[in-house]
């Protein structure tokens, strides 16, 4: 039988359409569907490995987690990974294969269009249906010509599209109206309704714009998803849009300066939503505050963001912090920040050359050409506690520092902790998700009587609610015929 495919597009950026994909992969999944996620193409710098050994965005493995399902590049085939303000590194099928400016990468669109059809084919073959996530919006003009990220994709494999726009922020009416106004008589043809997210209040004072827009489109409203406060669903690229609400006498300070090409910031999320923590991100302009921990986060572009941090005088602001008894910890890019040296000779991240690091561990860094990608598991160094993650990095780290390392991982060590304990660097991602080896390293940082919090059952408890709103709030009838699967009790959790 031939897999169906539905996608889910927005008007905006960041409307809700992982949010809605995560949701509808979980609630189908309950029901023994055989789904799997897809998006065609994604631009982000959070990432991960997949099973196979490749690199998708976060989001898409998040929505593998909601199928049941391990990691795969055909669930991403094409990941922009901007390392510029008009360049990205160029992410096919799991696999970096270079650099290219916008209109290069708009030049190379056909051979990026075979890939998408050729991870979805396969995809399609083995399960009973796809649940594909568009990128952007697809009424952006400027972007139509040969667009595989939304409506391209959507007519090339003959699928509906279901929209979805965000009442919170105003306009949705508008955003809805004019989107359907700026698509081809064949794209309106295929999108068979609409989601409103993060609605708040009375539904019944929403009613009579809904019967509006349904008599003006003639298509219908699927439901109104309401604002799911607390919840929480690892971002595609943007820094969190709400504010941290660990605050508060007790709280261990945490800082995190938000940098310009900030990547894999996801590996915070542990200590963002952790009840005894107080993390903050710092962005341009301003002071770094007093704070216990500093975590220099990873980038895409290290040589330029350490120039960057640099200019901002935050180098001075963390040799004070350090100096008056802080710690420091750098994670992958961040990482390499803290070495005496950055050597870039391929020109791997923009022209060739070195950068003078921070030098607080005794190591070096050279930027090779082939990314390390791979899953990982190992013991922590400060308690020997469990930890489980992912390397994505391109440079290679050496020197003395190297023999005091932060993990013990399968393959050998890992990182680096200075020989005064204060400062400590990996490249595994996922470090504070383990939630033993989070209270070893935040009682490393100073916080007495840490507890242990479990981040992946925080992520798991997400993931169900999302698929709860979909049961209660969306037209589930309709959703059975856009999938066309039958009516099955719906298991819940």
């Amino acid at each position: 039988m031939k897999a169906i495919t539905l996608m889910v597009q927005g008007t905006t950026s960041d409307a809700g359409k992982s949010l809605l994909v995560t949701a509808l992969c979980r609630w189908l999944a309950r029901q023994d569907v055989r789904v799997a996620p897809f998006k065609p193409q994604n631009m982000a710098l959070n990432s991960a490995v997949t099973v196979e050994g490749g690199e998708i965005g976060r989001a898409q493995a998040v929505q593998a987690q909601a199928c049941g399902l391990a990691p795969h590049s055909d669930m991403n085939p094409v990941l922009l990974k901007p390392n510029t303000d008009v360049g990205a590194q160029v992410i096919l099928q799991g696999r970096a294969i270079g650099n290219m400016d916008a209109q290069d990468y708009h030049d190379y669109k056909r051979q990026a269009r075979a890939a998408v059809l050729q991870s979805h084919a396969r995809l399609a073959g083995q399960y009973r249906v796809i649940v594909a996530e568009g990128a952007g919006s697809p009424a952006e003009i400027n972007l139509r010509a040969n667009d595989i990220a939304n409506m391209g994709f959507a007519e090339a494999v003959d699928c509906p599209v279901i929209l979805i726009a965000d009442i919170d922020r105003g306009g949705v009416f508008a955003h809805i109206s004019g989107t359907l106004d700026l698509l081809s008589e064949s794209e309106r043809s295929r999108v068979a309704g609409f989601v409103i997210n993060r609605f708040r209040g009375d539904i019944a004072l929403l009613q009579s714009g809904l019967d509006w827009l349904e008599q003006k489109t003639g298509k219908p409203v699927l439901g109104v998803l309401p604002y799911l406060n607390g919840l929480h669903l690892e971002a595609e690229d943007a820094l969190p849009r709400e504010a941290n609400a660990q605050t508060g006498e007790g709280k261990l300070r945490v800082i995190v300066p938000a940098l310009p090409r900030i990547s894999n910031h996801t590996d915070l999320d542990p200590l963002r939503l952790h009840p005894q923590v107080d993390l903050r991100f710092v962005g341009p302009g301003e002071a770094l505050p007093s704070a216990d921990l500093i975590v220099l986060p990873g980038s895409k572009s290290v040589r330029a963001d350490l120039a960057w941090l640099r200019a901002q005088g935050w180098d001075a602001a963390i040799a004070r912090h350090l100096r008056y008894g802080g710690k420091l910890i750098g994670l992958c890019g961040g990482y390499q920040m803290l070495g005496g040296a950055i050597h870039d000779p391929h020109g791997i991240e923009g022209e060739p050359g070195s950068s003078e690091g921070l030098a607080y561990l005794a190591m070096q860094t050279t930027l090779e050409r082939e990314k390390q990608l791979r899953n990982v598991r190992g013991r922590l160094s400060l308690d020997d506690a469990e930890v489980q993650g992912y390397e994505i990095h391109a440079g290679i780290s050496e020197g003395p520092g190297l023999t005091r390392p932060v993990v013990q991982l399968e393959h050998g060590p890992d990182g680096a902790i200075s020989p005064d304990g204060q400062v400590l660097g990996t490249y595994l991602h996922g470090l504070f998700e383990s939630p033993t080896a989070c209270a070893a390293l935040l009682a490393w940082a100073g916080l007495v009587a840490a507890e242990r919090h479990d981040y992946h059952a925080l992520r798991e408890q997400a993931i169900e609610r999302l698929a709860d709103a979909v049961a209660e709030h969306l037209d589930t009838a309709r959703l059975h015929e856009l999938f066309g699967i039958a009516a099955l009790e719906e298991k819940q959790a």
